[in-house]
């Protein structure tokens, strides 16, 4: 399951971010580590399309894609140095896929904070400062390990120490790995192995409220050079956060598909962009890989303008699809098998 990690520093939000994704309580304290153990709920992803669809065949169940959230302890500096646990916390953040950073963005002399005022540039630096020095730290260790067999002129050695060093490069410069490298690099086995805290995609959560709402056009800046997404909240007013799980989706670089199992359950699964309609039979069962014949697939706005999915195949807009098919968004998919 695809996960994202709720972090930032102490006294920022995260664990109220997190009751509210998640409606569980969580303990809220006004004190740093209140959260030693990452809170972990699994989300669900509101899609309308997928409602629409349930209407169709009206089934007993209807089951969302979903998100795994974490809620992580706060960050302080030298967390990379094991400050304030932060070995531990760093560890859990290498667990997820994507990272979403809270910010505090408010005055509020009841609630502390760390740093003693409030200074969204500087904490976004401090947290991914910390994510940097841990990287190179990783980079580090396993520059060290392979540099004799590249010393000794063994290619593969060699191709792995010129993108370790492109990565070290960056990282040393101050900068996050995924706002300057593409998906490509991203996706290189000798860097997605070593499963960097900086590769991880962000989206800053800011955290204001009534009387200190309006965001710094600095700050506003500062996400955009980064390459990262932002969302603006007042978490004390128990905002709507159905869009913010829904960019969280997004980053993770999913799509979804939906299947119908007669009057049984609707269902939407998370898949990559650009996955292969073989894929896609996996994850509905381990059998169906292997025992693939053909895919029938549609838009399911199509699927809804017909009717139901009879009245779809006597209209011809029922597409059939060999495993090379490449799933799109909203595809509605029945897997046909031995």
């Amino acid at each position: 399951m695809l996960s994202i990690g709720i972090v930032g520093l102490p006294n920022v939000g995260k664990s109220t971010l997190f009751k509210i994704l998640t409606k569980q309580e969580v303990n809220i304290q006004n004190y740093p580590f209140t959260t030693i153990n990452p809170n972990v709920a699994v989300v669900p992803v509101k899609d309308e399309r997928l409602d629409a669809v349930a209407k169709i065949s009206k089934p007993e169940k209807i089951l969302p894609a979903v998100v795994e959230f974490y809620d992580i302890a706060g960050l302080v500096k030298n967390a990379y140095k094991g400050e304030g646990l932060g070995n531990q916390f760093l560890a859990q953040i290498r667990e997820t896929n994507a990272i979403i950073e809270v910010v505090r963005c408010f005055e509020e002399p009841t609630v502390a904070h760390l740093e003693g005022t409030i200074a969204p540039l500087r904490d976004i630096d401090i947290v991914n400062t910390e994510l940097i020095f841990k990287d190179l730290e990783t980079l580090q260790k396993r520059i060290e390990k392979i540099a004799g067999e590249a010393k000794a002129g063994i290619k593969e050695a060699q191709k792995e120490m010129e993108i370790l060093n492109q990565a070290k490069n960056e990282l040393e410069n101050g900068n996050l790995l995924f706002s300057v490298f593409d998906s490509e690099f991203l996706e290189e086995p000798l860097i997605k192995n070593l499963n960097l805290l900086t590769t991880k995609k962000q989206i800053y959560l800011l955290n204001t409220n009534q009387a200190s709402k309006e965001i710094s056009q600095t700050v506003l800046n500062k996400i955009k050079e980064l390459k990262a997404e932002y969302f603006i909240a007042d978490l004390n007013q128990n905002p709507d956060l159905s869009n913010l799980i829904k960019k969280a989706y997004e980053i993770l670089n999913l799509i979804s598909f939906f299947t119908i199992v007669g009057t049984a359950e609707a269902r939407a699964w998370p898949i990559k962009k650009n996955a292969k309609i073989i894929e896609a039979a996996e994850m509905i069962h381990s059998d169906f890989k292997e025992k693939f014949i053909k895919a029938e697939v549609i838009n399911w706005q199509k699927l809804i303008e017909a009717g139901d999915w009879q009245k779809a195949h006597q209209k011809g807009l029922v597409m059939t699809e060999g495993r090379d098919y490449l799933v799109q968004d909203g595809d509605v998919v029945v897997i046909k098998h031995h």
